[in-house]
């Protein structure tokens, strides 16, 4: 009779849903159309009807993030996976940071983490970003495409207010036409304010003194060169494929505002590219600094080249700590600066506008997207995973040799989830790391470090004379290991930053554990109330209610995922 009641319990809640749902499916999936409607008339109203053939390139930019992340029951993706999409992909194409999109912030119902160029452009798109039932229905390709596009476009947009103060700098008139001369000339001085940033008086006087310029700002001709380049660029482009009204600049030397405003644009477009070198040699210079390969420089050693006449390593301990480039697990090894870390970190982020940074190149860009591209789907198997790495070699071109340690972690990272590795939680890239320990940075949790430029942390931003000269005396008093090599103890200390905390995008249960998969315990529960049981069972697995085993005989309940949170 027992059983009897529980069967009538438990078709109770499966029929009774079955029908609703049905019912409701059409209605939820017009409901969520019209929702995307509602977007790309926002969106419409940021870009006109815009260029189809640039979103099919953004599109296509996207697809492979887009196809290895979790996805809800209308094949969409939730706010805080567009956020990271977004930023991946200004990463990978620009390396801007866009300033709201940074992954380090923590969003909440408070705090959405909407970009700061969308709340005061564009506030109707990011309303209908942010409020409504978005929630509910999620974001498609399409959506994210559109968001994308719109984003490019208003940072584009957004320089036409420095491009009318550097005009006025120069003493023109923004609707006269400038000859190339002049053109050379107002985009040299649009370039100092540009990088300045908020320094605008320093900038008022590097832009009249052609020598002072040369001086202070660092590679300074080789920028100015680029600038020109530019310039040639566009008028190269226009005399082999001319459009209407590109005659006066082919042939007349005459060029309008929007002439300078594209040379602009197309400057911030490429300036990361352009400026890869001076990051490759900052990074050239750590790595010569890290005796042990692990990614890392003790602290004392980089003030010590501060002190030898290294200008760049000239942050102070606070700085560093903040931008989540100093690691202070070691008691073997003291405090070290991990240099992929540093490398993204703010302070080498060349350029600092209101609405974003141009930063080094993420190298681990390429390793992530290989194995996302190999996976096509948020987890991935542990063996699967381990082969791919296997097949590749670092930025050195040495192979990849995975240690005991390396795959005794990501075994466990696998055993956590119930044998599948998520791809885009804080685990794997923690692991990552520590593979590529020079090209993939630490990744710490949600909240702990900052994308603050110097200016935005304040004047001790640098290190004091006494705090570099301080930390140089350690590293002479310190013997170091051979290059290459882990000093006696420090091998089971390397990975001594390691944290057993998982974060995630998103929730990622259903693709951890098919429903069929059901250990033995729960299969026998689901047999005995046949196959409205199974579905039951399942449907319990899914809402959270029930926990699967890690492994066969463990089952942990909620226990196994206690360390476990959504960012």
């Amino acid at each position: 009779m027992a059983l009897l009641m529980v069967s009538a319990l438990v078709l109770t809640f499966l029929i009774a849903p079955v029908h609703g749902e049905g019912f409701l499916a059409g209605q939820s999936r017009h409901a969520a159309s019209l929702r995307s409607e509602d977007l790309q008339a926002a969106v419409v109203s940021v870009l006109g009807h815009g260029s189809d053939q640039n979103r099919s390139a953004i599109t296509q930019a996207l697809q492979p993030i887009w196809q290895a992340m979790p996805k809800n029951r209308y094949d969409n993706i939730e706010w805080r996976q567009l956020r990271y999409l977004t930023h991946r992909y200004f990463m990978q194409t620009k390396s801007f940071m866009i300033r709201g999109l940074e992954p380090m912030h923590e969003v909440s119902e408070s705090n959405r983490g909407s970009a700061k160029i969308l709340s005061q452009n564009a506030p109707a798109l990011a309303e209908t970003l942010l409020h409504g039932h978005r929630a509910e229905y999620g974001f498609s390709l399409e959506d994210a495409t559109s968001l994308t596009a719109a984003l490019e476009q208003l940072t584009f947009d957004s320089e036409t207010e420095l491009l009318e103060k550097v005009y006025r700098h120069e003493r023109f008139m923004s609707s006269e036409y400038l000859s190339r001369n002049e053109l050379q000339r107002l985009v040299r001085a649009y370039v100092i304010f540009w990088m300045l940033g908020e320094d605008e008086s320093s900038a008022s006087v590097l832009a009249k003194n052609a020598s002072l310029t040369e001086e202070l700002l660092p590679n300074w001709k080789l920028i100015e060169s680029m600038a020109h380049g530019t310039v040639q660029g566009m008028e190269y482009s226009r005399q082999r494929s001319p459009k209407l009204g590109d005659a006066r600049v082919a042939w007349k030397d005459q060029y309008t505002f929007k002439d300078a405003h594209e040379v602009v644009g197309n400057i911030a477009q490429n300036f990361a590219s352009f400026w890869e070198n001076q990051c490759q040699q900052i990074k050239t210079d750590l790595i010569k600094l890290d005796k042990t390969g692990t990614g890392r420089v003790r602290l004392a050693d980089f003030y010590g080249a501060n002190l030898d006449g290294e200008w760049r390593f000239g942050e102070s301990e606070a700085y560093l700590r903040e931008l989540g480039a100093l690691d202070e697990s070691s008691s073997w090894r003291g405090k070290q600066v991990v240099i992929p870390n540093y490398l993204q970190g703010a302070s080498n982020c060349i350029v600092s506008r209101p609405n974003y940074l141009v930063c080094c190149i993420n190298e681990c860009e390429d390793i992530l997207g290989e194995v996302e591209a190999a996976a096509g789907a948020p987890v991935a198997e542990l063996t699967a995973i381990m082969a791919l790495i296997a097949n590749m070699s670092g930025y050195d071109d040495i192979p990849v040799k995975l240690d005991t340690s390396q795959r005794a972690q990501l075994t466990r990272i696998a055993e956590t989830h119930g044998g599948m590795v998520p791809l885009h939680g804080r685990l794997f890239a923690q692991w990552l790391h520590y593979v590529f320990p020079r090209e993939c940075p630490f990744p710490h949790k949600i909240g702990a470090s900052t994308a603050s430029t110097p200016t935005e942390f304040g004047e001790n931003y640098v290190a004091s004379k006494e705090e570099v000269t301080k930390h140089a005396k350690d590293a002479k008093s310190v013997q170091q290991p051979v290059t290459g090599e882990l000093g006696e103890g420090e091998d089971v200390q390397w990975m001594s930053q390691w944290s057993e905390e998982e974060e995630l995008l998103t929730d990622y249960s259903k693709h951890l554990r098919a429903p069929w998969e059901l250990p033995f315990g729960l299969r026998g529960l689901a047999a005995g109330f046949g196959g409205a049981g199974a579905v039951f069972v399942a449907m319990l697995w899914a809402s959270g209610t029930i926990a699967l085993p890690t492994k066969s005989g463990d089952f942990q309940g909620f226990d196994q995922y206690s360390k476990s949170h959504f960012v």
